[in-house]
């Protein structure tokens, strides 16, 4: 792991993904399918605000700071979106795909995001907690086989403090975890956040934390300085952007990781 090459104010340092390199900033895309967390007003203008072509431009800011790849499902959308950027010259080059559809599509979602051009993939934290509540973790372990058989990095998510170190204790072939870290059962409590750190500080495999900031519900410098207090140097965070209320949140979430990683 070591620093991106580039101008020295862009220069984000990096974490591997199995045998992928990527920024330890990764650009979440939940605001760009309206995946608000909050309310259907706030969703519905996160989906109104953003086009195609807006997504594209949040893509190339996010890579001239030094950020190199996007997590995002493969919705048929994003596959045509995200294909046609790179073909276009688009400067932010990695996808890490998260399918989430319901279990009886997951593979087939799986498999959408191999062929859609994915470099890696994980199983989005839903899905894999819905498993976990109704005893059914074999199911999560055959999506994951299904993605390390394709040769991708592999990888599984989680809302929950215990799905990731079962996972472990189970054997799953994975290269990697995303971690939600704030509970949205507990409406996003900041309290309970130590929690789920803790749970990671017990994985020896690289770990993405999500949710740093709650949804929207956490001041940026708060939230990074919360997680990459506790992370390992291994460990990365995943965070999307809605320029429409901050069009300095990229740059100023890229400055934190740089100024907060050791």
């Amino acid at each position: 792991m070591g620093m991106r090459t580039g101008a020295a104010e862009t220069a984000m340092p990096t974490i591997k993904l199995g045998t992928l390199e990527v920024s330890r900033l990764i650009l979440g895309s939940n605001p760009f399918f309206g995946f608000a967390h909050q309310t259907k007003e706030r969703a519905q203008e996160m989906k109104e605000y953003y086009t195609d072509e807006r997504i594209g431009a949040v893509l190339d800011e996010a890579a001239g700071q030094g950020i190199t790849a996007v997590a995002a499902p493969p919705y048929e959308r994003w596959i045509r979106l995200f294909n046609g950027y790179l073909e276009r010259g688009g400067k932010l080059r990695i996808w890490i795909a998260q399918p989430d559809g319901p279990a009886e599509r997951l593979s087939a979602d799986i498999e959408a995001a191999i062929k859609g051009g994915a470099k890696a993939i994980f199983v989005q934290g839903g899905r894999v907690d819905e498993q976990m509540k109704k005893g059914t973790l074999d199911l999560v372990r055959r999506w994951v086989e299904q993605i390390k058989a394709s040769g991708l990095p592999t990888g599984m998510a989680s809302h929950r403090t215990d799905a990731h170190l079962e996972a472990e204790r189970q054997g799953f072939p994975t290269d990697f975890y995303f971690q939600c870290i704030c509970d949205p059962g507990e409406k996003y409590a900041a309290e309970g956040r130590a929690k789920f750190l803790d749970a990671v500080r017990q994985i020896d495999k690289p770990v993405v934390a999500y949710k740093i900031l709650g949804a929207g519900r956490i001041p940026a410098r708060h939230g990074f300085e919360f997680a990459l207090s506790r992370l390992r140097r291994k460990d990365g965070v995943c965070v999307g952007v809605y320029p429409k209320d901050n069009p300095e949140a990229l740059r100023e979430d890229a400055e934190l990781v740089r100024m907060l990683t050791g």
